[in-house]
């Protein structure tokens, strides 16, 4: 396997002649998990999501036994959401079945794209045919399924973008993901960069995909995802209403409301580095405590992600700040049209959405108001 170009996340290539350590990062899993139940005894777990890197590669008994290892220690709602990112790439007959018999009840494939060229370009390791073949076994066994697909490609068209989405909408998933192409630092992409597409050219590719899925029953719920309706994903959500989520593994992130405290923390990055560190009994590479200004920041960067924005109330209840901690933002967001303001619904304008980072900015540059 191999990084793609493009790929800041926490994944890294394996030589396809090593077997995975499949046993002994499993071992560290738990390991991790029960050195960290004591923040969160006593909540009920909503949605599980298996990501980063290619989750995929591992074999069914493995998500069964994680699957185990979690509900033996915390309690599930009756009605879970369990996802699993897979690659098409690591596509095998029976896996996606396997999955679903441990418990997965939701299927998040990278597709990226339908085209040849395209995935060539982006470094993928599946071709068109092969992500037709992935998609169409996680139809067959899943009723609940997610698609990623990029846009603002190398070279891309309206008419190739169009392609590709009229490709998924095929499929019928309950729920597409549409993300622009960036190139970030730290990648390849970043030291050789591809040719993009114009910015005219892209506003028109973005028009025409978003208008085509709306055309087919989708709600636009957030900037980059569309469902049909009740198809929201849960875990998501919560990320964006910034809601507390435990992550374990190598470079999971966490985000715990504590008393007295809203901590952040780490895991260490590097699989081989955490399972050295796990042997040891140590997890967390960082941590920190969420100050105030933090609070306002990180709550508005995400929250505002939501295209009908949240409840004024719902920044009181996850941050523990007082909403005059959002005066001075709100104001300087509202007189230049990006924001909605009203006293039970704060929500970007479409003029917002559009440039939702200069939005997002405001918050961050404007903390004086924080207490």
């Amino acid at each position: 396997m191999r990084k793609c170009p493009y790929c800041d996340f926490n994944s890294h290539a394996v030589d396809d002649a090593e077997p995975l350590p499949e046993q002994a990062y499993l071992d560290a899993l738990r390991a991790d998990l029960e050195s960290t139940l004591p923040d969160v005894w006593g909540r009920t777990v909503h949605s599980i999501f298996i990501g980063g890197g290619t989750p995929s590669l591992l074999s069914g008994s493995a998500i069964d036994r994680l699957l185990s290892d979690v509900r033996a220690r915390l309690m599930l709602a009756p009605d879970c959401e369990i996802t699993l990112e897979a690659n098409p790439g690591t596509f095998e007959t029976g896996r996606y079945a396997a999955y679903r018999a441990a418990g997965v009840n939701r299927l998040s494939i990278g597709v990226q794209s339908f085209d040849d060229a395209k995935l060539a370009a982006l470094g993928r390791v599946h071709d068109g045919a092969q992500a037709q073949h992935a998609v169409a076994e996680a139809q067959r066994v899943f009723d609940n399924f997610n698609l990623d697909l990029m846009i603002g490609l190398p070279g891309q068209s309206v008419a190739d973008a169009l392609r590709d989405v009229d490709l998924a909408l095929g499929f019928a998933p309950p729920h597409l993901s549409l993300y622009q192409l960036t190139i970030e630092p730290n990648t390849v992409f970043h030291k050789f960069p591809p040719v993009l597409p114009e910015e005219d050219v892209l506003a028109d590719i973005q028009a025409a995909v978003e208008g085509r899925v709306h055309t087919r029953g989708y709600g636009h719920y957030e900037v980059s995802a569309f469902c049909r309706p009740g198809r929201e994903s849960r875990h998501n959500r919560n990320y964006w209403t910034f809601g507390d989520y435990l992550g374990i593994g190598a470079g999971a992130h966490a985000k715990l409301s504590l008393p007295g405290a809203i901590v952040r923390t780490e895991r260490f990055r590097l699989p081989g580095s955490y399972l050295q560190n796990a042997a040891r009994g140590q997890f967390i590479a960082a941590k920190r405590q969420l100050d105030s200004a933090d609070l306002v920041f990180e709550f508005m960067l995400n929250a505002l992600r939501l295209r009908n924005g949240f409840a004024p109330e719902l920044f009181v209840a996850h941050t523990g700040l007082a909403l005059s901690a959002l005066d001075s933002g709100l104001r300087a967001a509202q007189s230049r049209g990006l924001l909605d303001v009203r006293s039970d619904r704060i929500q970007p304008t479409e003029l917002g959405l559009r440039f939702l980072n200069d939005v997002q900015a405001i918050f961050l540059a404007d903390t004086d108001h924080a207490p």
